[in-house]
């Protein structure tokens, strides 16, 4: 019976650990994501081309194709995001991109985090 007992407290105490360790992983880089200030771009002075930006915070790091045709965004793919990738987050924020041809879009609401994430690869694509 004191084996049981032991064995089943063992499995709470590890699963325990898991939950927390899983809620630091989650929240990790949160509150700097929230508080990140998306900048803007200035498509008038880029040349046509492919243009490759990045973003790493934490969950929310992320890669991105740009391409650029006469001064206009004409699509931005999603090339890699590490973890719980939201394709159709991504779709309606490119498109709200290209639409208004800068990175001063709204955000989707629920994904503030993850909608600042993609903006600022987008603006990265354009820094280098």
């Amino acid at each position: 019976m004191k084996k049981a007992f032991k064995v089943i407290l063992t499995i709470i105490i590890l699963i325990v650990l898991i939950f927390i360790a899983g809620m630091f992983y989650m929240t990790r880089g949160l509150e700097t994501g929230m508080n990140t200030e998306i900048n803007g771009v200035d498509t008038s002075t880029i040349s046509n081309g492919q243009y490759e930006g990045n973003y790493e915070l934490g969950r929310w790091s992320n890669k991105v194709n740009v391409t650029v045709q006469d001064n206009i965004i004409t699509k931005i793919e999603l090339v890699d995001d590490v973890t719980f990738p939201q394709k159709n987050l991504a779709e309606v924020l490119f498109s709200s991109v290209i639409e208004s041809q800068n990175t001063k879009v709204d955000t989707i609401a629920g994904a503030t985090v993850t909608s600042k994430a993609y903006l600022k690869s987008i603006e990265s694509a354009f820094e280098k």
